[in-house]
């Protein structure tokens, strides 16, 4: 009785240290930067003024389109930036490379930034009100959007806890997030500071994983498969009326490489990426590696639970 007792009592520490391992170095530097930010606010709060995304400012501080996606103005933004961040490195990081996974990084951050500035911009010349232009934007929430683009595309069909009482399927988790944003953006005095932020973080991870993301395993570019279109974020019903608007943007982007090849006379052949698969490959992939990491801190839990009991259980003797 005293054993199971006792073991009972240690799975769960167990397992809480277990959550808390196999971070990656990168992740773990960049999650220094998002405290070290937050850090140097409270310690010089000016800071913020040379940092932070102040479209007024902007021009001359054009660096500001870069450094406002790491850092984060308040406590609790530190905290969920460096827990996603975490966890979704832990899951993405391994199947992208760390090389890729920081381009990704760097590049949804910086397109995000400069989308919010326009965004701002133009709130305010339609508004005239000069809160859009002194407001100081920040945060990493943009990339955490992003993320949650990327595990669409991996693991679509996994169920992932919402606010640990729901369990959504990865591939509804970047719509679930733009729409309670917006909701909340009713309610709130400030929605310029996060709604924007969000929507375009997802919007630039879905145009880079769907365009230009290089897959070192096959030399190929993007994933057009179907379950990763524009219009696969909306309901079916939505579905018929979003194709033909996404389908302008795919021309924008892979028109000039299709009329290219037209007139040199080439077969007309997939486009890179475009092998569906390539695709199902890839979701494969991460569904696997979802499921290897599982399984290993299962065992590692399992294994502490059993050293543990032997411990009392010697004691006990």
């Amino acid at each position: 009785m005293m054993m199971s007792s006792s073991s009972s009592s240690s799975s769960s520490p167990a397992r809480g240290s277990r959550f808390f391992t196999g971070f990656t170095r990168l992740c773990k530097g960049l999650s220094v930067i998002l405290v070290g930010g937050y850090v140097l606010l409270q310690i010089f709060p000016s800071a913020v003024n040379y940092v932070a995304l102040i479209p007024a400012r902007t021009i001359p501080f054009a660096w500001n389109l870069i450094t406002a996606g790491y850092l984060e103005q308040s406590l609790p933004g530190v905290v969920i930036s460096m827990v996603g961040l975490l966890l979704f490195g832990k899951l993405l990081e391994p199947l992208w490379g760390s090389k890729e996974f920081l381009k990704f990084i760097i590049l949804v951050n910086f397109l995000t930034a400069v989308c919010v500035f326009l965004t701002a911009i133009t709130l305010y010349y339609v508004t005239r009100q000069e809160s859009y232009l002194y407001t100081p934007l920040s945060g990493f929430h943009g990339v955490l959007s992003g993320f949650l683009v990327g595990t669409k595309q991996i693991i679509p069909d996994q169920e992932l806890s919402l606010v640990f009482l729901l369990k959504i399927k990865a591939k509804w988790m970047p719509t679930i997030v733009a729409l309670v944003s917006v909701a909340i953006s009713f309610f709130t005095t400030e929605p310029v500071s996060f709604v924007p932020t969000i929507l375009f973080g997802i919007y630039m991870g879905w145009i880079y994983l769907r365009y230009f993301q290089k897959k070192p395993e096959t030399g190929l570019k993007g994933d057009p498969s179907d379950e990763f279109s524009f219009s696969s974020f909306f309901p079916e019903f939505l579905r018929p009326i979003l194709d033909p608007i996404a389908s302008l943007f795919h021309r924008a982007l892979c028109g000039r490489s299709e009329t290219y090849s037209e007139m040199r006379g080439d077969t007309l052949t997939p486009l890179p990426g475009s092998d569906p698969i390539e695709a199902s490959r890839r979701r494969e992939r991460g569904a696997r590696a979802l499921e290897q990491r599982l399984a290993a801190e299962k065992l590692a839990v399992t294994g502490s639970i059993e050293v543990t009991s032997h411990e009392k259980a010697a004691e006990n003797v």
